[in-house]
């Protein structure tokens, strides 16, 4: 056993209302600079959708994440002798179109224009080329229209979806979207790391964050390539790429990172995962269909002595145990089992997992003065909730999203959200017959207790509970031959030069 640390997090998307503050919050800070202009650290998509860049689930075109190989683990994007021959042209790079041209608005003809029958505009201009342009896309350009035939139809989760499936998403009385937000996944197993030839990107050993170093990038992009999610960025003006580091300045002063501070639905949780690395390889290489089981059973429990002595010999404190303790990404991940990861098919073995959105009801006919769901059966036949079966975004849809494609794992963490949303009716409205909620219960596998539990931390958090800082011990952990105070005022992204002893 070797037990490691993770900040890991979980967004409810239950509860996200598509604001866009996250975006903008880490948008000032990180990323208001010449060359990241189009860079979204975070970015909230609508689902079914394209997302941004555009179909970058589409790893038959982009070539990212890990595939098996005769049982193997290999990249997908290339082995060492195709890495060399792509050093200066590398084939497998989404383009800037696959993003968006960033722009920006000629004010200066509003606020200047001499007097005139017309009205003065202010046109478009590239940020890039400062001459005037024609918007076509954005980081959000489908935003709000997940039915569309136009956006949504191109959403490659929609591929194993019957034609009347497809059909029906799109029809104007059922429309229906949900919000997917998006950063850097910090992974356990990253293949933007393994695919930079220069070793640029590493993953911190005392919190698991994934960085890169500005210093070594030498600008081929393979870690753009590599990254399945596509959250590595290349800034054209300092010819370095860039991506998220979850604000661990922010971390390592006791703050949430900006996004998560910022959340206005409040449907972001973080905290300390620990995690067995003897275990990585064989959790990377199960069969698809298990991936998601295989990563939960990863995840170490850190009231386990063993456990518990295993990551003390690799140097986790007394606190930052107690922190894991305290996780609520843990419960969420490993003690619910509600949340999951994003396309774990990747085999990157991402540690940013989602709360799947509760399925709307499908169609509806009143009698006895309540609403019952069509053809209801099981868990869904209480009034006002929707079947697994017919929901309107099919199980299917979401287990390509969240389980690569196992339907039954997510359909156990929708019975288990359905019985949560069940006791808490027949708690504050008292209309759920007492034989009808045992049943629900009983199939979501979950007791009173537990459900009040979940309802609480999901409804009622307060920001301690969402957000269970681990202590860094940077103070510990720096090296000894640099002054922790040099660089204390600065913040920002760049270069630095590394710490040299002076005689």
């Amino acid at each position: 056993m070797d037990v490691r640390a993770q900040v890991s997090m979980v967004f409810h998307l239950d509860k996200c209302i598509g604001c866009h503050t996250c975006s903008v919050a880490c948008k000032n800070i990180w990323t208001d600079r010449k060359g990241a202009e189009y860079m979204w650290w975070n970015n909230v998509e609508t689902k079914p959708g394209t997302g941004y860049p555009t179909q970058w689930e589409d790893q038959e075109r982009y070539r990212g994440g890990w595939q098996l190989d005769d049982d193997k683990l290999k990249l997908r994007l290339q082995g060492r002798g195709r890495t060399f021959g792509n050093l200066f042209a590398n084939p497998d790079l989404p383009s800037l179109d696959d993003y968006y041209e960033p722009w920006t608005y000629q004010y200066e003809e509003l606020f200047n224009a001499p007097e005139g029958d017309d009205q003065p505009t202010a046109r478009p201009v590239s940020l890039i080329s400062g001459k005037p342009m024609e918007i076509e896309a954005g980081p959000n350009w489908d935003d709000d229209l997940g039915g569309s035939p136009v956006y949504a139809a191109n959403d490659v989760n929609l591929d194993a979806l019957s034609e009347e499936e497809r059909q029906e998403l799109q029809e104007i009385d059922r429309l229906v979207f949900f919000y997917l937000p998006r950063i850097c996944n910090h992974c356990v197993n990253p293949s933007c790391v393994a695919a930079c030839p220069a070793g640029a990107i590493y993953k911190r050993g005392e919190d698991g964050v994934v960085l890169l170093s500005q210093d070594k990038c030498r600008a081929w992009r393979m870690c753009v390539s590599g990254c399945p999610y596509k959250k590595t960025y290349f800034n054209w003006s300092t010819g370095k790429s860039e991506k998220c580091i979850l604000c661990y300045p922010r971390l390592e002063s006791g703050h949430a990172p900006a996004c998560f501070h910022s959340c206005v639905g409040r449907i972001r949780y973080l905290g300390l995962l620990l995690w067995d690395a003897d275990r990585l390889l064989d959790t990377a290489t199960v069969p698809e269909a298990d991936l998601v089981e295989a990563q939960r059973q990863m995840l170490c429990d850190p009231r386990d002595p063993a456990v518990i002595a295993s990551a003390k010999a690799n140097g986790i404190t007394d606190d930052q145990l107690a922190a894991a303790r305290n996780s609520p990404v843990y419960r969420f991940v490993k003690e619910w089992r509600l949340a999951l990861p994003l396309h774990p098919e990747f085999r990157t073995l991402p540690m940013l997992f989602y709360v799947p959105p509760m399925l709307p009801v499908i169609s509806a006919m009143k009698r006895d003065g309540y609403y019952e769901v069509e053809g209801a059966t099981d868990i869904a036949s209480m009034p006002s909730l929707s079947t697994l079966e017919r929901a309107r975004i099919p199980l299917r849809y979401m287990a390509n999203l969240f389980s690569a494609g196992n339907e039954e794992v997510v359909a156990a963490a929708y019975r288990k959200l359905l019985a949560v949303r069940v006791q808490m009716r027949a708690k504050t409205v008292g209309d759920v017959d007492p034989a009808d909620l045992t049943a629900v219960m009983t199939a979501g596998e979950i007791d009173r207790e537990e459900a009040e539990a979940i309802f609480r931390l999901t409804a009622m958090p307060t920001f301690e509970q969402r957000f269970v800082l681990p202590p860094m011990a940077r103070e510990q952990a720096i090296e000894e031959t640099v002054d922790p105070y040099t660089r204390k005022q600065e913040t920002g992204f760049g270069s630095r030069q590394a710490a040299e002893r002076r005689w």
